[in-house]
């Protein structure tokens, strides 16, 4: 199982979850944990409904196009929820075999980040029952 959003290091973990299914010969499970991300900036906007819509349809998209070919199966699943209790208790339910996550890395964005919203890693380490494989983003 493999937890996606649009950040660069989510596409590296992705894109590392897609080869070690293949080389598995297992099934696959996205998780795109849904945020403000996901959304237009401007909920009075008049086309805040239809440009979310899009914006979660062009995801599911993106990660189909990038999957497809490459596994023997594969399944997407996109819900609100606390990203970190979101993914272990998919990862649970599927009886996935480990959760694969990407990391922000080091400097002052990535630091920002984990102040602003936390440690997803290091969330599911500590709750879930489930091995966690952190996948480093490139260039770190």
């Amino acid at each position: 199982m493999v937890g996606f959003d649009e950040e660069p290091q989510s596409q590296v973990a992705l894109v590392f979850a897609i080869d070690l299914a293949r080389r598995l010969g297992a099934h696959l499970d996205v998780v795109h944990v849904v945020d403000l991300r996901d959304y237009p900036v401007d909920p009075d906007g008049d086309d805040w409904e239809s440009a979310s819509s899009t914006n979660l349809t062009r995801t599911a998209e993106h990660v189909r196009a990038v999957v497809d070919d490459h596994t023997q199966g594969w399944t997407y699943y996109a819900w609100r929820g606390d990203p970190v209790h979101l993914l272990a208790t998919v990862a649970e339910e599927n009886g996935a075999l480990m959760i694969v996550v990407g990391t922000h890395g080091a400097g002052f964005a990535a630091t920002f980040h984990r102040m602003t919203s936390g440690s997803v890693s290091r969330g599911l380490v500590g709750h879930s029952h489930i091995p966690v494989l952190v996948v480093p983003p490139h260039g770190d």
